[in-house]
């Protein structure tokens, strides 16, 4: 089984940071959300007084602004699915594990025959039904859903991703929009 990471990989940027974006531009209310995620992030990646799960519980508290989340994330990908491109070629029946969340990436990767694994966010509430699916988590959540899965090339922009890595037969790291070995 061929794995790859989402954000950073398949898609050029973060998928979820660009969804708040967009979501800023349409409903300018969101800016509201936007002083305690910027302190759940200084304290998640600045201070490490909160784990990437909880600093994702206060980015996600936007999505209860916004009248029809899967209408917006419909929209978002007509208009940014041209950014899923790079040097990565997956095909129908590869895996994506990403910590971006299901909602966001259910259909761009079902369009495209692709299974996914990815944190689980209630698009309607914003909150988190579970780990953020990062690091060894993506390996916990890749036993859980199938647990015989041999990785064969695995591909990520991130070494938040070595775990995983270090499974596949082949690894490769994405930077610049190149392939490179994975550095073991």
């Amino acid at each position: 089984m061929d794995i790859y990471d989402f954000d950073g990989t398949l898609y050029e940027g973060d998928s979820t940071a660009d969804f708040l974006r967009w979501c800023l531009r349409k409903y300018p209310r969101i800016a509201l959300t936007l002083p305690r995620t910027g302190f759940a992030a200084l304290a998640c990646l600045g201070f490490k007084a909160i784990d990437k799960t909880q600093f994702k519980a206060a980015l996600y508290r936007f999505l209860p602004l916004i009248p029809n989340v899967m209408e917006e994330v419909e929209a978002f990908w007509h208009h940014n699915e041209r950014k899923i491109a790079g040097p990565c070629n997956p095909k129908p029946g590869d895996l994506v594990i990403s910590a971006s969340p299901e909602f966001l990436l259910r259909d761009v990767c079902e369009k495209r025959g692709l299974a996914l694994i990815a944190s689980q966010v209630d698009p309607a509430t914003g909150q988190v039904l579970g780990p953020n699916c990062s690091g060894e988590q993506k390996i916990v959540r890749l036993r859980k859903e199938f647990p015989d899965a041999q990785v064969g090339r695995f591909y990520s922009d991130s070494h938040n991703d070595d775990p995983l890595a270090a499974l596949a037969c082949e690894a490769y790291l994405v930077k610049d929009g190149t392939l490179h070995s994975w550095p073991r």
